[in-house]
């Protein structure tokens, strides 16, 4: 090699035989070599990451059950067994994070939570607040996007992948994480009997959960499923990590009636308690129900507790619209505040939204929809003038809600 030949002060290569060289003020360095620096630095940093678990900034801040309990009520109106229930489960899951185990000692194993509740009654509400409360990594992912590993959507793991962006990618903090599972009965199996081809985004999903539920090691991608296949894996154990899931599973009350001999429908005698059952028909659910809506007994297995969130009824509408700190009426109240428009909606017309509400079947999420379909066009006109007051009276939010496309709305 000629003396006046540029080459690499790391590997030696010649200028000839490199893409890029970088000069520097006694040396010179080619792109490969700046490749293998920086994965060396990535892998320093990780190491160095994973040894200072005392830094986390995830510290056990335990809440009583009636503490946790008392936090959710300010939030979520009625559902009160439910609320129980999330919080005994959370407050077990501080005390199982908490407990030292001797040899010999007896270890408490966790009991994940599946929640079965009508569409609008509150089950990702629940799920958010508690988030807002806890100082645990929270994840909240949905169930719709997983298939089975091999085909096009998301493996489970990726599951485990949003826990740990939540806290940073702190493998310590995200082991003893709290993880929601929204849309559980979506991935039901498409009849009772198990399925003799491939039911890859709904059988095949639930098999893979299995593990993960139980408690297990787990490799997973850093930034998610497939994207990146050079990726470095992170080893998770799930042993410590609350799952929870919720479904509306639709038609399951149709289970629950063949099961409890009351008649969905027909003659009866008793009009009232053949409503009053046909109501409150989620109160009886129990996991072999879910087993005939299509979810595995392995699954069910892992997911011991069961609980159920009751249907919404007017006076329990009528609180969700007033009552909670971030209540609708307030959030419309501060959006014209901003404005400098004083708000005020008659008592009548919350009747009047509640009773749509109960109509269209949409619960509490349809609240909001009737509120944007009356305040619209105020929204949309009232900043432009200089009016700062504006009330809403019955004849206006009937005339405005009849011209909004959801008086089209067939009831079902």
């Amino acid at each position: 090699m000629a003396k006046n030949t540029l080459h690499c002060s790391f590997c030696g290569r010649s200028r000839d035989e490199v893409k890029i060289l970088i000069a520097g003020q006694e040396g010179h360095i080619c792109e490969n070599c700046v490749e293998h620096a920086q994965e060396i630095i990535q892998q320093e940093l990780m190491i160095r990451d994973e040894n200072s678990l005392s830094s986390s900034h995830f510290k056990l801040n335990v809440k009583k059950p009636v503490e946790i309990k008392r936090f959710l009520d300010e939030y979520v109106i009625g559902q009160d067994e439910a609320k129980k229930i999330l919080a005994v489960a959370v407050y077990n899951h501080y005390k199982r994070l908490q407990q030292k185990i001797a040899d010999g000692d007896i270890e408490i194993e966790k009991s994940n939570i599946i929640m079965v509740g009508e569409t609008g009654t509150g089950k990702t509400l629940l799920a958010k607040t508690i988030a807002k409360l806890l100082n645990v990594p929270f994840a909240i992912v949905d169930a719709t996007v997983f298939t089975e590993a091999g085909y096009v959507g998301e493996d489970v793991e990726s599951i485990l992948s949003r826990l740990l962006q939540v806290c940073n990618y702190d493998v310590a903090a995200a082991e003893r994480g709290i993880v929601y599972i929204d849309e559980i009965d979506k991935i039901a199996r498409k009849g009772d009997n198990p399925s003799i081809t491939r039911d890859v985004s709904g059988e095949g999903v639930q098999q893979g959960l299995l593990k993960l539920l139980e408690g297990t090691d787990v490799l997973v991608p850093p930034q998610g499923g497939r994207k990146h296949p050079e990726q470095k894996l992170v080893k998770i154990n799930t042993q410590n990590i609350l799952f929870i899931c919720g479904g509306a599973f639709d038609g399951v009350d149709k289970i629950i009636a063949r099961r409890i001999n009351t008649n969905a429908i027909g003659f009866n005698v008793n009009k009232d308690q053949q409503e009053a059952a046909k109501k409150n028909l989620l109160q009886f659910v129990n996991a072999t129900d879910l087993k005939g809506f299509g979810l595995i007994p392995e699954l069910l297995g892992r997911l011991p507790v069961v609980t159920h969130l009751n249907p919404l009824d007017k006076p329990t509408l009528r609180s969700i619209l007033t009552e909670p700190k971030n209540s609708l009426v307030r959030q419309y109240k501060r959006l014209f505040e901003i404005e400098n428009i004083h708000l005020s909606i008659a008592d009548d017309v919350l009747d009047f939204m509640v009773e749509k509400a109960i109509e269209y079947k949409l619960g509490a999420r349809g609240l909001r929809s009737i509120c944007e379909s009356i305040l619209t066009d105020a929204m949309f006109e009232l900043p432009s003038t200089k009016e700062d007051k504006f009330y809403v009276d019955l004849e206006y939010a009937k005339k405005k809600f009849d011209k909004s496309k959801m008086s089209l709305l067939k009831v079902a």
